[in-house]
């Protein structure tokens, strides 16, 4: 009986391998324990599973459009397709968003080790054609990654409190110290630079060494992460422990608002051009991206994947997700703000 299983649904209808997926279904039994779930015609672990849906984590060597189907004794279900994103780059550290050069649409990560280790290469750049190429600037634990409104990319160097103006990916100087556990960075429209300390502080930078206190955030287990939304406002994560964190606004006076809570262990931030907000987090269960509406009210998970920590858009309009390890693309159509 060929399609007395039928698929309503399947959400996200974005991850990554790892990622946990629901899919929603009539005239499904598990009862007799003979049932399956193929992604990409691989079997995936099935982690829970009653008449009305099914849990199951999208199995590695999938990438790119995927059909999901289901199976039992009542026969196999109809195909829904998803959109699993692709490994471009694995073996790193990473701890924050990547980030897209304007010069040429590469994009930028870091291989941070653990605070104070030194590794022989810390930043590599992953061309458009997918090659892989390691920056010859030393910096001990790059964090945050920035590129100014002139286009020069800017790191954060958490073991010495520092932010680095990285020149032609050589070139290292110090901008700016003195900053605690310095982590994420972003500039605001006019060009001014901020850089959060893990401890509480978000710092404002001027110009060249001009460092003064901004405003005052809750200290954060892991790092900072910033990024600008189109109202001018500072958007901030600083993961907790709590199941319950917050994502933060801070206006242009440094009044700290919180925008959205509920979240277990926020971390990296993107805008598109509609002014949704990103955030890699866990949210109601889900691991994954979670879509935040403008107005801070409605949120919801629109990539699955477990261990994200970081994501940007580039110009072709897919997002660029940072595990701790991995980084994935994923074509999602998706303009971002800083790509318009």
């Amino acid at each position: 009986m060929e399609n007395s299983v039928t698929i309503r649904s399947v959400t996200p209808s974005f991850a990554i391998a790892g990622g946990e997926i629901e899919v929603a279904t009539d005239g499904f039994s598990a009862i007799h324990g003979e049932f399956g779930c193929y992604i990409g015609a691989l079997p995936a672990r099935v982690v829970a599973a009653s008449s009305r849906r099914v849990l199951a984590i999208v199995p590695e060597g999938v990438a790119g459009e995927a059909g999901v189907e289901l199976e039992n004794r009542q026969g196999r279900s109809n195909t829904v397709t998803i959109n699993v994103g692709r490994t471009i780059a694995e073996e790193m550290h990473i701890v924050a968003n990547p980030a897209i050069d304007p010069r040429d649409g590469s994009v930028i990560i870091t291989r941070s080790g653990s605070r104070g280790q030194k590794l022989e290469h810390t930043l590599y750049r992953i061309e458009p054609d997918g090659f892989v190429d390691e920056l010859p600037a030393e910096i001990m634990n790059p964090t945050g990654i920035a590129f100014s409104p002139n286009g020069e990319m800017y790191v954060t160097n958490r073991a010495e409190g520092t932010v680095c103006r990285i020149d032609h990916g050589e070139g290292v100087a110090v901008y700016a110290s003195g900053l605690g556990i310095a982590t994420g960075i972003a500039f605001d429209a006019e060009g001014v630079m901020y850089v959060g300390d893990r401890s509480g502080t978000i710092y404002r930078i001027r110009e060249f060494g001009r460092v003064s206190e901004f405003a005052e955030v809750e200290p954060s287990v892991a790092a900072y992460h910033l990024a600008f939304g189109q109202d001018g406002r500072l958007f901030v994560t600083a993961p907790g422990l709590s199941s319950h964190d917050c994502i933060y606004a801070i206006d242009a006076d440094g009044k700290v608002e919180r925008f959205i809570r509920g979240f277990g262990r926020p971390q990296g931030l993107a805008f598109d051009i509609e002014g949704n907000l990103y955030a890699a987090a866990c949210y109601k269960g889900r691991h994954g991206i979670v879509r935040v509406d403008p107005a801070g009210i409605a949120a919801e998970t629109v990539v699955a994947g477990n261990a994200m920590v970081g994501l940007c858009f580039d110009r072709d309009g897919n997002m660029i997700v940072a595990t701790n390890d991995t980084l994935y693309s994923l074509e999602m159509g998706i303009n971002g703000a800083l790509n318009v």
